[in-house]
């Protein structure tokens, strides 16, 4: 059996990635925490700044120091300052939107969910295969040090055979949070905006799912409000995945090894303590985090160092793996009665 210490993240620090300029479309909630972690943690910075609404764009500009913001997208990804563009619009338009970052030759950030469904996916990353451009899905939790703490600990067998898998995300924004998660027309409900958290990092652990399971409760609306999902992986190992837009759930995150076990604290999917535990629940070992703030930016010098070594896509978060995770996100809406209007 391995020594059952924790091993160290492999992290590197942000503010040694190579420096490049972003545009960011969608000035929203998540941009302005994006562009707040590309300026407390990186040497990169925002140089532009595209909305529908010149007046927001202007606004964003002015809060972050932005030089250009522009009324419209087109003249977003058409400005030659801009080195890669960072995709924060609503789920819904997130195909639309990559298509045009990648019709014009640069590379592109998604937001997660990646897009709507798996066929738009496959056409996003069709085209920035076909183009020779870098595409990557923005999981920024998949690049915090936390979690790389937890996939070492995987792959190098320290838990024994994985047996269980078990994350949840649930926080209360309906029917009194954004608009967006309430609109069918705007691709919302928990699982596109919540439950990718656990279901990706279940997929990051298990690896490709081999059966998805789900249940749940649509809003008035017709989007999902409430989701249990069970998967299954390789040996009979399960996922247990739950989603929910109506209350706060713990947010935890636990894999469940033959010889160990790993425990995230809730919300695992920022920055948290990682605990190393016996099959009978006593602490062997413990990682804390140097930092919890800003972990946005760890994704933004993932980005920087795949442009400058000339990858077109992520290891840590590999087209396939996105493709996976949409696939598994159509079955689960199919099963539950979710469809998106255009589906």
């Amino acid at each position: 059996m391995p020594e059952q210490t924790l091993p160290a993240p492999r992290t590197p620090d942000p503010m040694e990635a190579p420096p490049v300029r972003w545009g960011i479309l969608g000035p929203g909630n998540i941009a302005h925490a994006f562009a707040t972690a590309l300026r407390e943690g990186t040497r990169q910075e925002v140089v532009a700044v595209g909305s529908r609404s010149a007046k927001r764009a202007r606004d964003f500009a002015d809060e972050f120091g932005v030089p250009a913001a522009y009324g419209s997208y087109e003249e977003l990804v058409a400005d030659e300052t801009v080195d890669v563009v960072y995709v924060a619009s609503p789920h819904s338009e997130h195909h639309e939107h990559a298509m045009l970052v990648l019709e014009a030759g640069k590379p592109v950030l998604v937001e997660k969910a990646f897009t709507r469904n798996a066929a738009e996916a496959r056409e996003v990353l069709d085209a920035a295969r076909e183009r020779g451009v870098f595409a990557m899905e923005a999981m920024w939790t998949r690049f915090l040090p936390h979690i790389d703490v937890v996939r070492q600990a995987v792959e190098s067998g320290l838990l024994g055979d994985v047996l269980t898998v078990m994350a949840d995300h649930g926080q209360t924004l309906h029917p009194d949070g954004p608009e967006r998660l309430s609109s069918p027309d705007l691709a919302g409900g928990s699982l596109l905006d919540l439950g990718v958290y656990p279901l990706s990092f279940t997929s990051m652990v298990l690896g490709p799912f081999e059966s998805v399971t789900a249940v749940g409760h649509l809003t008035d609306e017709g989007v999902d409000a409430q989701l249990s999902v069970t998967v299954t992986g390789r040996e009979q190992a399960l996922g247990l995945v739950g989603s929910s837009m109506v209350t706060k759930t713990p947010t935890t995150a636990a894999v469940v090894g033959r010889d160990a076990r790993l425990e995230i604290a809730g919300d695992f999917f920022v920055p948290q303590p990682v605990r190393l535990l016996t099959p009978l629940g006593d602490e062997l070992d413990r990682y804390e985090p140097e930092v919890r703030e800003h972990g946005f930016r760890y994704e933004a010098a993932e980005v920087a160092r795949c442009l400058h070594d000339g990858a077109l896509e992520s290891p840590l978060m590999p087209h396939a793996e996105t493709l996976r995770v949409m696939e598994a996100m159509d079955d689960v809406r199919r099963q539950v009665g979710v469809r998106y209007p255009g589906e």
